[in-house]
């Protein structure tokens, strides 16, 4: 019997990641007014690689401040820290208001292990921590020294303590830690890097936009909604278009954790539109295709008198919109009602999908959100 002979087979390529859509400028409906697609996923991505958990802030409100400032909007921050812009309209009646929020969920070092030297954390916001197991992160340092390092529950190894005990372990902040890549055994090493109690950590991105049209991150709430308003207002200011009524813009930063908008807006506006994400998820009517409206969240509902606007604008301009309410969200206009806010007020928004997790939305439901926001501002 002859030997048979055996070819090697071709070594399996890796498959080379698909190139980013080239997004071309889209119409804004009937209006005269081009948006820049390009431009707000360029933004978005920027803004979502910019640290900025809850309380660590000031780079991301930089990055947007000098982005309106290209615009030739003014802007200054209040006491508070926040971001504020005021663009004069057509009139000043009835003056309105935008808001969204720039700060993200986080964490903060609330011990450091003297065995071991690894960190114990207190969470920023509404986070799960089994959303960031396994996550690379980035610890910030008093002195300006930045570490890298990795969220893991204190039995992650599965040969050290057993399958079964790792499945099964809980995730708390008792149990889950920071695993610096630093070469320390001990609480005394780790101090000597710096690093102490209250330092700020926030978890990676991975923002990625695909060949789809999909953009997804972390993060995405809120920084999504930023870059819509930027983007509305670069719309409309590169059309030679002004407000109906002057608008003020505030970008918040403490909204993560319930007082975001609670100072910042002025006390003659009559209107707050904030735009923040929709919530897409089994029983929700909230897709990552279309603007979210949302009609009522865990404080209660928004304004009648405001949802009924939002709809009239996106029927006008043929605007996809999904009405919907989260049960388990709240958004700035929670905190700015309950500071005496004599406003009515709406919530609009792109849909994301796994909120608080690993984030997704579509380039179809920024767009549309864009579209009402224009839409909003020329009413």
């Amino acid at each position: 019997m002859a030997k048979k002979t055996v070819t090697p087979s071709k070594p399996v390529k890796a498959v080379a990641p698909h190139p980013a859509p080239q997004f071309a400028p889209v119409k804004a409906g009937k209006r005269n007014v081009n948006i820049d697609v390009r431009f707000m996923v360029d933004f978005l991505m920027q803004l979502l690689k910019t640290p900025s958990p809850t309380g660590y802030t000031e780079h991301a409100l930089h990055l947007v401040r000098e982005t309106l400032a290209t615009l030739k909007l003014d802007t200054r921050f209040n006491t508070k820290g926040g971001l504020i812009a005021t663009w004069q309209g057509k009139s000043n009646t009835r003056g309105r208001a935008l808001t969204a929020h720039v700060d993200t969920l986080g964490a903060m070092v609330k011990e450091i292990d003297n065995a071991t030297g690894r960190l114990r954390l207190s969470k920023l916001g509404g986070l799960a921590w089994n959303s960031v197991e396994g996550e690379s992160c980035s610890l910030f340092t008093n002195n300006g020294r930045v570490y890298r390092g990795t969220i893991l529950p204190r039995k992650a190894s599965v040969h050290v303590h057993g399958g079964p005990e790792v499945e099964k372990g809980d995730r708390s902040d008792a149990t889950m830690e920071l695993r610096l890549d630093a070469k320390v055994r001990s609480g005394a090493e780790t101090r000597q890097l710096g690093v102490e109690v209250g330092d700020f950590v926030a978890f990676d991105p991975r923002a990625e936009v695909t060949d789809t049209g999909f953009i997804r991150s972390r993060h995405l709430d809120d920084k999504a909604s930023v870059a819509c308003i930027v983007t509305a207002c670069k719309a409309l200011l590169d059309a030679g278009l002004r407000p109906s009524q002057r608008m003020t813009l505030l970008i918040s930063h403490f909204e993560e954790v319930g007082h975001g908008a609670s100072t910042g807006i002025p006390a003659d506006v009559k209107e707050v539109l904030a735009v923040d994400m929709a919530a897409v998820g089994p029983g929700q009517n909230s897709d990552e295709y279309s603007v979210g409206i949302c009609v009522k969240d865990s404080g209660g509902p928004y304004s009648l008198e405001m949802k009924q606007l939002l709809m009239q604008l996106c029927q006008s301009a043929d605007i996809p919109y999904k009405l919907d309410i989260y049960p388990f969200y709240g958004s700035d206009v929670g905190p700015a009602w309950r500071s005496g806010a004599d406003v009515v007020a709406g919530l609009i928004g792109p849909g994301v999908d796994a909120s608080h997790h690993y984030e997704r939305t579509h380039v179809d439901s920024l767009v549309a959100t864009v579209r009402l926001i224009i839409e909003f501002v020329l009413a």
